[in-house]
């Protein structure tokens, strides 16, 4: 029997998947539940520990700016958690 998933929690596993490892849309769904669910547990745990260790002078700014520059005009390291989205 086919189990049928939410369309949104699909949706959002799909793209957390293949945005971070560069999978196709047709490979990521290839997988079955369970490994995407896996799959963005892991990515979500990458990401929180390189957050950890970004230096503080590449922080965002939380001042309500909203650009994605620091000062300098370089770049900064976003957390892409699956729980932030």
């Amino acid at each position: 029997m086919m189990q049928r998933y939410d369309p949104d929690t699909l949706f959002e596993e799909v793209a957390f998947v293949a945005y971070h490892f560069g999978w196709s849309h047709d490979e990521v769904l290839e997988l079955p539940h369970w490994e995407r669910q896996r799959w963005c547990e892991e990515i979500s745990d990458i990401n929180e520990r390189m957050n950890e260790t970004v230096a503080p002078d590449h922080q965002p700014d939380r001042g309500g700016g909203g650009s994605l520059l620091d000062d300098d005009g370089d770049g900064i390291v976003l957390q892409n958690s699956l729980e932030d989205l």
